[in-house]
């Protein structure tokens, strides 16, 4: 296997929150621990999930996305010019809503360099031994997408223009502010593409009054605008999402809508894409991946289950794959993180490191 980053067996980020974590969140809420203790709590549990990580082959580690209780809300809410609100409803899942919170633009948009996750970070890489430690964070596009114009105070922004500019120097300063923390793996987590790839969800942008292949121009752009100054070493993946909440899912189809931008103009070092299930079409978008050191990371093992995948299967995706792309810039994880919130999803914690075994014992035998 590789000794740089994305490894042949990957992760995506986040596991499933054991007990403690629950029963202290609960306990902070309702005033009988301190945030201190809360702390406490969680930097044990990042502990486990790091040494369990290591002992089930795994060369990256990340902190399980144990301090947060969304895969992308904590991360906006201490950037310097958004708040987190109540919305009137939750996010519209395959039979399912989330909680409903949102969040709005009502400030000039820029990274806060005393952003909590820095610190998130830093402790991580202090306990992540020879492994790397991996940081996962929401993709700009997500910040701009759910909510549109209509949660971007006009008064602040009147033209979007100016917005996206501010939104891709946030994500540059952030960048530099993860590397300078000594972070040399970055993961961007991004649903909107794979809503960009959706027939259905397509159709609702147009209604809304916006034209789906101008904003993926505009998200390639704010991206690449992002990477301008990334340094050498660091290597910056995107995991492109259909929706992870309790085992279920928000949107469908392939890449081929958004592969040519997606894959053929975005300076991404590396992709997870979902490829679980008929939801995610076929391979043949990947030819638009560019040659050389730019990686693949294919998401064959589902996390939205315990049944285990046929080991066989998955080596035969894996060379059906490689007519597109080289099988040496392919990489194999899990679909998802096994809990993008902290309700987590329909496996079992043992369920969830036999699959994580999978994915290492293919990796070995393959590569």
């Amino acid at each position: 296997m590789p000794q740089q980053q994305p490894f042949r067996a990957d992760t995506v980020g986040s596991f499933l929150r054991p007990a403690a974590i629950k029963q202290a969140r609960v306990q902070f809420a309702n005033g009988e621990i301190t945030a201190e203790q809360l702390r406490q709590v969680e930097d044990e549990a990042i502990r486990h999930v790091v040494e369990h990580q290591r002992a089930n082959g795994l060369q990256v580690v990340t902190d399980g996305e144990f301090r947060r209780a969304w895969w992308h809300f904590d991360f906006f809410g201490d950037l310097q010019g958004v708040e987190l609100f109540e919305a009137e409803q939750g996010i519209q899942f395959n039979g399912v809503q989330t909680k409903a919170h949102g969040v709005k633009v009502t400030g000039k948009l820029a990274f806060n360099p005393h952003h909590p996750m820095l610190d998130h970070f830093r402790f991580l890489k202090s306990i992540a031994g020879d492994a790397v430690a991996k940081m996962t964070i929401p993709s700009p596009s997500v910040l701009h997408f759910r909510g549109g114009r209509k949660v971007i105070d006009a008064t602040v922004y009147p033209d979007l223009k100016e917005y996206f500019a501010d939104l891709a120097q946030t994500y540059k300063d952030a960048i530099a502010a993860f590397y300078a923390a000594g972070c040399r793996f970055l993961q961007l987590d991004d649903t909107v593409w794979a809503y960009l790839c959706s027939s259905d969800q397509q159709q609702q942008i147009r209604e809304r009054g916006e034209d789906p292949q101008e904003l993926a121009r505009i998200y390639a752009e704010v991206l690449n605008k992002a990477l301008e100054d990334k340094p050498a070493d660091l290597t910056i993946g995107l995991h492109v999402c259909r929706g992870n909440f309790r085992s279920t899912w928000i949107s469908e189809g392939g890449y081929e809508p958004v592969a040519e931008i997606l894959f053929g103009q975005v300076n991404i070092d590396a992709y997870f894409l979902e490829y679980d299930n008929e939801r995610s079409g076929g391979f043949e978008p990947l030819r638009f991946i560019k040659p050389g050191h730019q990686q693949v990371v294919l998401g064959l093992i589902t996390t939205k289950n315990g049944e285990l995948e046929d080991p066989d299967q998955v080596k035969a995706r894996l060379q059906e794959a490689s007519q597109f792309v080289s099988l040496n810039q392919i990489c194999l994880s899990p679909q998802c993180g096994f809990a993008s919130t902290e309700e987590g999803n329909s496996l079992t914690e043992e369920q969830q490191w036999q699959k994580i075994r999978l994915v290492v014992d293919i990796a070995n035998q393959v590569w």
